[in-house]
């Protein structure tokens, strides 16, 4: 696959209402919850995916599911699904736009009160939503809701609970590749939660603007939390919203274009929302994070081992290339929108930094480490 490019607000798409199942009545005062889901090449996940959130023990909710573009197969199964779900609508879009496009079209025709972010390779336990819902507070500004997120293989790995990040605005999930042996059992405040499997309220959607476009995926989930922390938005971690997760199974867990995006993405997260003193350390933050993953890659440890090994050397360099002039390319652009979030946040420079070092990873942590 190669990288494609974001589509112009006209986009051509299909949508369907399909007529539902009966449902039962909610009780009263009970929120609607919009599920979104996108699909692009799925075929092979998404009956164990909608299986499971069909099972959902919360009652009113509505279900928005998206193709982007697929050939597989994939696209008429989502359809077959949807008249099966309750209160379902799908969205035809004619080529991949990417994560980010794809969420923001579904949530211009979200009712709910709450949006729920779910990947379509992941599979949720029963009780998933219903925790996740319970633990929010519009009026207290927690907004923001992530899942204990497991491996489906190997069981019983973290994949994600929650997210840390480093000081050029590279990030990792918290807890990732440790056995789950109850460490994170608590419920605790967190930096923002990984979109695979999250509840946001409306209002976070709302007043960032959703999704920047122009990451396409891989880090949007983070940018869109930062900026909604600029607006005084929390997040809470919830143990017992439980969700399977088969990692990178669209992408690859090593991808070329994956780990571009990776790369690029985290310097837009920066030009947009860093204090300006941080930001102008970024080069320093980032060169001491390429010796550590040079030193990991002699180590045979981390990530990046992994990468150069599928890979070869010749495409890391390339990926490097690729990722800076992609950034550049949208540079422009990263900085008209920092000057609108700038202007509109609610955090000041030392309250962010504060923020930032109580969530902060390790440069060793982040780089030698699978």
């Amino acid at each position: 696959m190669t990288a494609a490019t974001v589509m112009p607000l006209r986009l051509r798409m299909l949508v369907f209402t399909i007529p539902s199942m009966p449902r039962a009545q909610p009780q009263a005062g009970e929120p609607l919850i919009s599920i979104i889901v996108v699909n692009w090449n799925g075929l092979d996940l998404l009956d164990e995916c909608f299986a499971s959130l069909a099972k959902q023990t919360w009652k009113n909710k509505e279900f928005i599911l998206v193709d982007n573009g697929s050939t597989d197969g994939s696209r008429e199964l989502l359809i077959s699904w949807a008249a099966r779900l309750p209160n379902a609508q799908t969205i035809l879009l004619p080529t991949n736009t990417g994560f980010c496009k794809a969420n923001n079209i579904a949530f211009s025709r979200a009712r709910g009160e709450w949006i729920a972010l779910f990947n379509s390779d992941a599979v949720a336990d029963p009780e998933w939503l219903n925790e996740l819902v319970r633990n929010g507070d519009a009026a207290n500004r927690i907004g923001m809701l992530a899942s204990k997120i497991l491996f489906q293989d190997p069981a019983g790995v973290i994949d994600k609970v929650g997210h840390l990040i480093y000081w050029d605005g590279q990030n990792r999930g918290r807890g990732t590749m440790e056995t789950d042996v109850g460490q994170y059992d608590q419920p605790d405040e967190i930096l923002w939660p990984d979109a695979c499997a999250a509840l946001y309220h409306r209002k976070v959607f709302e007043e960032t603007g959703g999704f920047d476009e122009s990451f396409f995926a891989f880090g949007d989930d983070a940018d869109l939390g930062m900026r909604a922390r600029l607006l005084g938005w929390s997040a809470w971690y919830v143990p017992s919203a439980v969700v399977h997760h088969r990692h990178s199974a669209s992408f690859g867990v090593y991808s070329p274009l994956k780990v571009m995006l990776v790369e690029r993405n985290r310097l837009l997260l920066a030009v947009k929302n860093f204090p300006w003193l941080l930001l102008l350390q970024n080069p320093f933050w980032t060169v001491r994070r390429l010796w550590w993953y040079a030193y990991a890659v002699l180590q045979r440890k981390g990530a990046a081992a992994r990468f150069v090994e599928t890979n070869g050397w010749r495409q890391t360099a390339f990926n490097f290339m690729w990722s800076y002039f992609s950034a550049m390319k949208l540079l422009p652009d990263a900085l008209r929108k920092r000057q609108r979030i700038q202007r509109s946040k609610r955090v000041s420079d030392r309250e962010l930094l504060q923020l930032l070092r109580r969530f902060q990873i390790d440069v060793r942590e982040l780089t030698l480490r699978d």
